[in-house]
């Protein structure tokens, strides 16, 4: 009889933790239940109307019909480039740049392009689950920082033993930080681009939320640190700044043989962004400030309605400078799945367990600020009534 045996790579695959909360949440939705879905980071506010207008123009054009560059369009990557010029003060030149299928895309190939079986990667805990899943499908070994409260959730650099550093070949990072929303200063990167050099570990920053801000204080970039380039990568999407998670278009930059090993990598198992896609994304990158700003004070509001009703409740929650997620601690006497499947059936919103995200997300939960305005006063409300 034929049978099939999955590689041990997707066998080793951590367990789907949300498996139980969704199954409560169609159970809840068959049953009639307004269910408010406060789990998943996916923008519900409309890709800008120039972005889409520059795509439709794009899309009928033959000329980009065809296979586009594996590295991206150079006018995309220029535009990047002048974006990050303007947005940071940061000088990249075309080989120091490429075209993403969104910043995920990225980030998934890189381990592919510097790690053995057996190299050492280093992972935050709790994180974004594609680094440590990238890091072993490339056969590596995650070794993970844990982002505790008491260090403002970034890694205690100091604390990874020699051994494993000397060992390590990458390390993951992501400032502003999803799950727990903290931010990292350039005092922060200065010291990594530090640990990077004397470790000889390459730095792979996520950078996908640094333009959603709050009070008008703008996150600082890794590659604004002094040699970032040498050591390091960053992340860069259209997904959340521009609300165009569906078109999957980002950019990376960073050392010019890092981002020449990435291409290596894309070359053999991708065929690049569709060129009106790019186009699009030209249009996007040129947006004014305004835009930025209002969008910002959409999910300022929202943020200040949720935090306000979860204070109401005597839930601690951070209150964010950064990103439009709320990480809050459970309250005591519940894990962080307990707590959420409680919110589900009692309150019937959506959020997700800290444990979701790494062992050290244990006893927290992250909401998502991505409902209208209108949702997230009825759900703040079912909070305020909720019996805990």
């Amino acid at each position: 009889m034929f049978g099939i045996d999955i590689a041990q790579r997707v066998k080793e695959l951590p367990p789907y933790l949300f498996k139980e909360i969704d199954k409560q949440k169609q159970e809840a939705v068959k049953a009639g239940a307004d269910v408010i879905n406060l789990g998943v980071g996916d923008p519900d506010l409309p890709t800008p109307n120039y972005v889409i207008e520059a795509l439709n123009k794009a899309a009928v054009e033959p000329a980009n019909h065809r296979y586009p560059s594996y590295a991206g369009m150079e006018a995309f990557n220029k535009e990047a480039a002048l974006w990050l010029k303007k947005r940071f003060n940061i000088n990249i030149k075309l080989d120091e740049i490429i075209t993403l299928i969104g910043s995920k895309e990225g980030i998934a190939h890189t381990p592919l392009a510097f790690i053995n079986p057996g190299d050492i990667a280093l992972i935050p805990d709790p994180a974004y689950p594609v680094y440590e899943n990238a890091v072993r499908f490339a056969g590596g070994v995650p070794f993970y920082m844990p982002l505790k409260k008491e260090n403002d959730f970034l890694p205690d650099l100091d604390a990874i033993p020699k051994d494993i550093a000397q060992k390590a070949k990458l390390i993951f990072l992501n400032y502003p930080n999803n799950p727990t929303s903290a931010t990292a200063e350039l005092s922060f990167f200065n010291q990594l681009v530090s640990y990077a050099k004397k470790y000889n570990i390459i730095v792979c920053h996520d950078a996908a939320y640094t333009e959603i801000y709050y009070n008008g204080k703008k996150p600082a970039s890794f590659l604004e640190a002094e040699g970032a380039k040498e050591v390091g990568i960053e992340y860069h999407s259209l997904s959340k700044t521009y609300n165009m998670t569906g078109w999957r278009i980002g950019f990376a930059a960073g050392g010019s043989d890092i981002i020449n090993a990435l291409g290596k990598i894309k070359s053999n198992v991708d065929s690049g962004v569709f060129q009106a896609i790019q186009i699009a994304g030209i249009a996007a990158l040129k947006s004014e400030e305004t835009y930025i700003n209002r969008i910002n004070e959409i999910y300022e509001k929202r943020k200040k309605i949720i935090l306000d009703a979860l204070n109401s409740v005597g839930i601690k929650a951070y209150d964010p400078k950064t990103t439009f997620y709320i990480w809050f601690e459970v309250p005591k006497g519940y894990t962080s799945a307990q707590f959420v499947s409680l919110l589900l059936s009692k309150a019937h919103i959506v959020t997700i367990p800290g444990n979701g995200f790494g062992k050290a997300g244990e006893g927290y939960a992250r909401i998502a600020l991505t409902v209208s305005e209108e949702r997230i006063k009825e759900a703040a409300l079912r909070i305020e009534n909720a019996k805990f």
